[in-house]
């Protein structure tokens, strides 16, 4: 069973997750830009995680944004491990000063480590996936950790979610919120590949906690209801 630790960080008001369960230990989103914040988050790794500062934990993105990523530098720091994001996204990661120039945000960015999110096609119709879609090009599971990560393309052109089926929990990210959808007007966004993407998330078992990038949590089937 999942454990999951919400941290409402940094001026965008981003959700960050900390995620464990009998296979590990995630961290979604490592958007802690303030000492405060990333002190808050250090010491919610507690000792039985089995983890200190020489690693033991896997750092995940929804997408390349730079509200999601303003700790990337740190934690990547802290725990020795690259920061894992869609490829197509990786560009976008790498370029955090464009991005902090766009938004008109003074200071200069530190890179941190990116690697390519791990792809393995492959998913069984329990999981609940619409077979309307063509699964083979939109899921990926990650054997071993109960974690099925979807392509869900839209907001940025690398946008994920995280789903644990057994859990019944979805991690969307900037794609699904409580009553709304991420931006496409960035650069990258894509208003008919979310439509898409939104297509498949609503296809997803009604009972799925949905925990966005930003704002409270919902459910699949409160989704559907509104749309």
């Amino acid at each position: 069973m999942l454990e999951i630790k919400t941290f409402e960080v940094g001026s965008f008001g981003t959700n960050m997750y900390l995620v464990s369960d009998e296979s590990g230990l995630l961290l979604i989103d490592p958007a802690c830009s303030s000492l405060y914040e990333q002190q808050m988050l250090y010491r919610s790794v507690s000792p039985q995680d089995g983890l200190s500062a020489a690693g033991g934990l896997t750092i995940l993105a929804t997408h390349g944004h730079l509200d999601h990523l303003w700790g990337a530098a740190w934690a990547c720091e802290q725990w020795h491990t690259p920061v894992l994001v869609h490829e197509a996204d990786i560009p976008m990661a790498k370029a955090m000063q464009a991005q902090y120039d766009l938004f008109g945000i003074g200071g200069t960015p530190v890179p941190f480590p990116l690697e390519p999110l791990p792809v393995n096609q492959s998913v069984s119709p329990q999981d609940g996936l619409s077979a309307t879609r063509s699964v083979s090009n939109a899921v990926w599971v990650t054997p071993g950790s109960g974690l099925t990560i979807l392509s869900t393309p839209g907001h940025t052109p690398g946008s994920v979610c995280f789903y644990f089926p057994e859990d019944k929990v979805l991690f969307s990210g900037d794609t699904l919120f409580q009553m709304g959808y991420g931006r496409t007007d960035l650069p990258g966004g894509d208003i008919q590949q979310l439509w898409h993407s939104l297509d498949l998330l609503l296809a997803l078992p009604p009972e799925t906690v949905v925990y966005p990038g930003h704002g409270a949590p919902t459910t699949i089937a409160a989704e559907r209801h509104r749309w």
